[in-house]
């Protein structure tokens, strides 16, 4: 496995908001440390985002807690939030009650995090991470007011970074996973992948298959996953996937006293009518840490992750991405660029 890695750069494509971060802990009126791995959509008539907020003393990697917090635009640039969170424990306890047959053991359910947003048909989906005693679910639930979820399944442990693509296919619901094997040939690295499975109702899912391997990606060698939910084109399901570097050269990069990983960002299609077929992709980074913000003064250095993505009626695409697990910041690009870079075959 490589040890040091090459530097990678950012797609010239990519326009960085000049005014990031978009959000930080310094928009929000409640106790927050690290504002970061937003999800965003438009929903009925607003920009939304449903944000990751991590709250402790800044600079200590030992934190007190997480829930999420809401904020909507009218831009997709100028964020409110708004003054109290929109799930905290005792609500997501409550929320995933009846997928545990009752109120779960005292401790079974530590935080939800990393949301991820997604309309169909009309109707407001949120992804996200649930971390629990007997490991890491992955959840998916409906929202009409994004301060009350109705939790339509959770995943087996141990899995996360869930998307919903935002239509049906073939009559089935599709959502983009990251299973996390322990076991794997490849005994030095993490060795997550991206998979895919359908649904007929929401709650119940299978039908897995694998996407795209960490082999496909010629600059990550520890794992990658999916991002924010993929956009429809007419040339396929446009989808951003999260790329990780291990280089064990890194020392203390943050808060932590060793931070060995580097986050970027890849591009490509997927099929419309099979979206676990990858039509092509790009094979160079689409952004890579690179701006300060990315790169020093936060948890985790040299970390870009995407949680939504946005494409507007003149093409434009909004990019939301964490920035060092701290920030949460805006790039933008052309769809038409976009599409261009996916010209490789897998």
């Amino acid at each position: 496995m490589t040890t040091t890695a090459a530097p990678i750069t950012t797609s010239p494509v990519i326009t960085r908001y000049p005014g990031n971060p978009v959000l930080s802990r310094a928009d929000v009126p409640y106790h927050a440390t690290m504002v970061f791995n937003a999800g965003v959509c438009k929903f009925q008539g607003r920009y939304v985002m449903v944000f990751r907020n991590d709250y402790g003393e800044f600079g200590n990697p030992e934190l007190q807690g997480t829930n999420l917090g809401l904020a909507y635009s009218d831009d997709g640039i100028h964020w409110q939030v708004e003054p109290t969170p929109c799930w905290e424990l005792p609500a997501v306890i409550e929320a995933v009650s009846p997928l545990y047959g009752g109120r779960p053991p005292e401790g079974e359910i530590w935080r939800a995090y990393d949301p991820r947003l997604t309309v169909i048909e009309g109707q407001c989906y949120m992804t996200f991470a649930l971390d629990t005693a007997h490991g890491l679910r992955g959840g998916v639930a409906r929202t009409a007011d994004f301060y009350h979820y109705e939790v339509t399944s959770l995943s087996l442990p141990d899995n996360r970074n869930m998307v919903l693509l935002p239509e049906r296919v073939g009559g089935q619901y599709v959502r983009l996973d990251r299973p996390m094997p322990i076991y794997s040939r490849v005994r030095e690295r993490d060795r997550f992948d991206i998979w895919l499975t359908t649904s007929p109702d929401l709650h119940l899912w299978g039908r897995e298959r694998l996407v795209l391997g960490v082999e496909d990606v010629p600059w990550a060698n520890d794992k990658i996953g999916p991002a924010a939910p993929p956009v429809k084109t007419d040339k396929g399901w446009l989808t951003l996937f999260h790329a990780v570097d291990l280089d064990r050269s890194r020392g203390k990069n943050g808060w932590e006293d060793v931070w060995q990983k580097r986050y970027s960002i890849g591009v490509m299609l997927l099929d419309l009518e099979d979206p676990a077929r990858v039509v092509a992709m790009s094979k160079e980074p689409l952004l890579a840490p690179e701006h300060p913000l990315e790169t020093s003064n936060g948890f985790r250095h040299n970390a870009v992750f995407p949680g939504g993505m946005i494409l507007e009626p003149d093409g434009e695409v909004k990019i939301y991405y964490g920035a060092a697990d701290t920030v949460e910041c805006l790039a933008t690009a052309h769809v038409d660029d976009l599409l261009a870079l996916c010209t490789e075959p897998r």
